[in-house]
């Protein structure tokens, strides 16, 4: 089922067991910053990029080589080389994404960013020596910008999108089927955000940190939330900026944030995660978060 209409997603999605698979990855990859600076036609439609001069190729490079470092310590994580005709592919889960067996490819809007699905040495590593099936979105029309539009419960299987210029209902339904997921909530992101995991994570699929404000439906939001009550940090506006939403649970009992976000995270919705079994890891993200970006979108996650 993939529809708009939340009460009917939700009473699927309270029915819906948690045994559709892993609820965290297996390993992870990165793809590095080389070449790193201002991607002009991404700041078209990401507000959260910052001026050329605040771009410090050197400084990200270093903390996206701790990133991995740290990851390293949880679960295999490996890193591609970057481009400089691709300076935003170190957010490399908005084109490649997987699920058992198989791989996706995305269709991004910009065409700085379609260089990125077009790499040859990422493909054959998920095809040729994982063997993973290819399901190759990139070259048909609507734009499926993968996880970065399209949050996951993958223990559930459900699936929440939110349509902004990086995603459109074509291509909702086209990730909703490559993934082979069970339901799949279709949403208006508020005007001025790009991605809905700038504004909902979901955690090891039962927890959620949700930014009202970027929904275009506050309505939306405080759904989402029910479904994952009493598990669900509601975030401020200082948060909202912060990037506290772009997390990620890798294991089943720490979420993954930049460090500009764990300081903004407030005591109670820290304690709200503690409840909830996880506690909080941070890695200093701060030159990379200049992209627009932040931790969740530096991750590729292998199901």
């Amino acid at each position: 089922m993939i529809t708009r209409d939340a009460d009917a997603f939700l009473a699927l999605a309270r029915a819906a067991a948690p045994d559709f698979g892993p609820a965290t990855a297996r390993a992870a990859f990165l793809v590095a910053p080389d070449g790193f600076r201002l991607a002009e036609q991404s700041a078209r439609d990401n507000a959260y990029m910052a001026d050329a001069a605040a771009f410090d190729a050197a400084r990200a490079s270093a903390q996206h080589r701790e990133l991995q470092r740290a990851l390293s310590a949880v679960l295999p994580t490996v890193c591609f080389a970057g481009s400089p005709d691709t300076p935003d592919a170190l957010f490399p889960n908005n084109v490649f994404g997987t699920a058992p067996g198989r791989y996706v490819v995305g269709r991004m809007r910009h065409e700085v960013r379609q260089r990125e699905a077009a790499r040859s040495d990422i493909r054959a590593f998920f095809r040729d020596v994982l063997g993973r099936q290819e399901i190759d979105l990139s070259t048909q029309p609507h734009a499926c910008e993968l996880t970065g539009a399209l949050v996951i419960d993958r223990a559930r299987g459900l699936g929440f999108c939110g349509l902004s210029e990086r995603c459109d209902e074509a291509g909702a339904k086209l990730m909703h089927e490559a993934f082979g997921l069970r339901a799949t909530l279709l949403f208006d992101l508020a005007p001025g955000e790009y991605h809905t995991n700038v504004v909902l994570a979901v955690l090891a699929g039962r927890a959620a940190v949700v930014c009202p404000a970027g929904f275009a439906e506050p309505a939306v939001a405080d759904a989402i939330a029910a479904l994952y009550a009493p598990h669900a940090v509601a975030c401020n506006a200082a948060e909202h900026a912060a990037f506290v939403a772009n997390c990620i649970a890798l294991s089943a009992d720490t979420v993954w944030m930049s460090a500009a976000a764990e300081k903004a995270l407030s005591p109670a919705h820290r304690a709200l995660l503690a409840a909830a079994g996880f506690r909080v890891e941070a890695v200093e993200l701060e030159a990379i978060e200049a992209a627009g970006g932040s931790l969740r979108c530096c991750i590729g996650e292998l199901f």
